[in-house]
């Protein structure tokens, strides 16, 4: 019998969200991708004590690379048993800074640069903010490829697409966490609006020819890891990505490229904004992941402070 995580395997590319190198090496994905709050985790695990320690020591106080180094070092030994490509992200605090944004995330390619890895192993993360979009854009053009994360808007799927980002992640689970609570029932299945949010935005950029890839993100369960089976690319967590290897079950394709999507409508800055002040679920959202992440930010940043 073949496993779900090995048929999804087939038509998705799986990527481990996750800084458990244990974990990568088990399940075997074929990219991988941290965040702040992923790098915390990892900083409290004892394989990394040595790393955390070395990122304090070359950095002479200055805690911004401090965090810079250590996500980077991190990357780089995820690099050791992965094949394809580590998402690192820029501090979150940045995110409607355009210019600092490409500061930080010139460095972090040149971190890896220094350290002998190429760009095309690494993809710079950032919010989905106008702001981080336009620092994509840029970045797109001088060859560095992008992940926009914390993606909760058909708005910001545009957006993206239209600035030639490279990779979208857009956050399932978190979608689906706020329509739960807001309207006080679960979802199950294709009614998910988690799931319909990634569908939408999956057949828009198949219909328009959009090269960005669509990466699900943040998910809750499986039968929301079932619904987007096809999808271009899963980020998912070793508890899931677990469940999805211990279970034999048949799991059929759901997305593919045939399925007719909306035209192209490329968005002004008044536009997006517009649409996002109309969507209060990812205005909410958006709000929420920057301010989680910009917190777990500063925790690292004590946490290698207290290491000095």
């Amino acid at each position: 019998m073949t496993s779900k995580l090995d048929q999804l395997k087939q038509f998705t590319t799986v990527v481990a969200d996750t800084g458990d190198l244990d974990a990568i090496t088990r399940l075997k994905p074929v990219d991988a991708t941290t965040n702040p709050s992923l790098l915390l985790k990892a900083a409290a695990m004892p394989r990394y004590g040595e790393l955390l320690q070395d990122a304090v020591r070359v950095s002479h106080g200055d805690l911004d690379l401090a965090c810079d180094r250590f996500g980077v070092a991190v990357g780089l030994e995820i690099l050791k048993v992965i094949p394809g490509r580590i998402s690192t992200e820029v501090d979150a605090r940045l995110s409607f800074d355009t210019q600092a944004t490409l500061r930080r995330a010139e460095r972090l390619v040149e971190l890896y640069d220094q350290a002998g890895i190429g760009r095309e192993r690494v993809l710079i993360k950032i919010a989905s903010t106008w702001e981080g979009i336009r620092a994509a854009e840029q970045l797109e053009k001088a060859g560095v490829q992008t992940n926009l994360t914390l993606l909760f808007s058909f708005a910001q799927a545009q957006a993206c697409a239209d600035a030639g980002a490279f990779l979208i992640s857009p956050f399932v689970g978190r979608i689906y966490d706020w329509y739960k609570k807001a309207e006080g029932r679960d979802f199950v299945g294709a009614d998910d609006p988690g799931v319909q949010s990634v569908t939408r935005i999956y057949n828009y950029y198949k219909a328009n020819g959009h090269q960005t890839v669509v990466m699900g993100a943040s998910f809750r369960n499986i039968g929301q890891i079932e619904q987007l089976a096809g999808c271009d690319r899963l980020t998912i967590s070793p508890e899931l990505l677990q469940q999805l290897a211990d279970d034999q079950a048949p799991l059929p394709r759901k997305l593919n490229a045939e399925t007719l999507g909306q035209a192209q409508h490329t968005l002004s800055e008044s536009q997006f904004r517009w649409a996002m002040n109309e969507d209060a679920m990812a205005t909410e959202k958006l709000a929420e992941g920057i301010r989680q992440f910009a917190r777990d930010q500063e925790k690292l940043e004590r946490l290698l402070a207290n290491n000095a």
